[in-house]
Order: structure tokens, then C-alpha cells, then sequence
């Protein structure tokens, strides 16, 4: 059954997250080369539950959230929109299965996520990256965001990245 919210692109399919995809998320989560960047950094199955407990809250309350991507049917990994925990504002995420990367879907997904975020009334995204990871920097200003700030976490220089659409 299609969901309304579905997103599709030229060759990804992108779904709002339900628990029909816990056993997916959990073991993406799980994954360091797909989730040691990330904010909060690898899962456990317990975390990735909470978090999914949380995604789907989202989507309830403000009709924009966390998507499974999929490539041919095959789950590759997740973009979407959630409340960052550090205050800074609805903040875009991504991440993919190692073997994913490299072909272009992280920077298609996200800007399908950051569009319908855009298109359901949300004005300001933002999106943040160590200094470092050239990949995530590289698809956060492919898809328009700016960098709007900068920032230290556990020694590290962070960088926020911003779209603001107006209606």
C-alpha cells in the first residue's frame, strides 16, 4: 500500500519510517561505516528502537520525518528531518550502507527529503558536518544548503549548513 508521503526520484524510492522497518533501521544503526559519523554515533538495538519510537512521533506531529531509502527495492539507507537534540532546529540527516555509497543516492535522497520538507511548509533546515567529512559537505552545498555557522563538539570543528525557503 503507497503512502502519500512516499517520495520517489529517478531510481530511489523514499518511505516515512514505520516499524514494519525496525529490523532494517536497527542493523543500519548498527553499522560503523554507515552510522559513525552521525550524531549520537552506532546504535544499539535498544537506541534504535527509542529512535525509531521518536521518528514516528515526528512524522505525527509535524507531517515531515525520517525516510528508508530504497534503490530497486533494496533498503540502502535513511534521509529525512529530525528535531536535533543540541537545540539547533529541525536538522537533515542521511546516512547509507558503505557498499551504497559512491554513486549519487545520498545527494539524491537528501535533496528529495530537504524538498519535501520545504514543500510541507518547513522554512528553515539545517544540516551539520565535521569539518573533516568532505563527502557529507560536498552533498550538503550540491543540494543548496549554505554554511551558516560554525562550532567545536569533542574537539572537533563542526559546520551547520542551512535552506531556508519562504513560501
Amino acid at each position: 500500500m503507497a503512502d502519500a508521503r512516499t517520495v520517489c526520484t529517478g531510481r530511489l524510492v523514499l518511505r516515512p519510517v514505520t516499524w514494519r522497518d525496525m529490523d532494517d533501521m536497527a542493523r543500519l544503526k548498527a553499522d560503523g561505516g554507515a552510522f559513525g559519523q552521525m550524531l549520537g554515533g552506532v546504535c544499539t538495538r535498544q537506541q534504535a528502537e527509542k529512535e525509531m519510537a521518536d521518528d514516528i512521533a515526528f512524522w505525527a506531529c509535524h507531517r515531515v520525518g525520517i525516510f528508508t531509502i530504497h534503490e530497486h527495492g533494496k533498503f540502502v539507507g535513511m534521509t529525512g528531518i529530525h528535531d536535533r537534540p543540541d537545540g539547533r532546529g529541525f536538522g537533515l540527516r542521511f546516512a547509507l550502507y558503505p557498499w551504497a555509497s559512491g554513486r549519487g543516492i545520498a545527494r539524491e535522497a537528501a535533496n528529495a527529503a530537504l524538498s519535501f520538507t520545504h514543500n510541507a511548509g518547513i522554512e528553515r533546515v539545517i544540516a551539520v558536518a565535521k569539518e573533516s567529512n568532505q563527502a557529507s559537505r560536498s552533498i550538503l552545498k550540491g543540494i543548496g544548503m549554505h554554511e551558516c555557522e560554525q562550532f567545536m563538539r569533542n574537539g572537533q570543528a563542526m559546520l551547520v549548513y542551512e535552506s531556508v525557503r519562504t513560501p
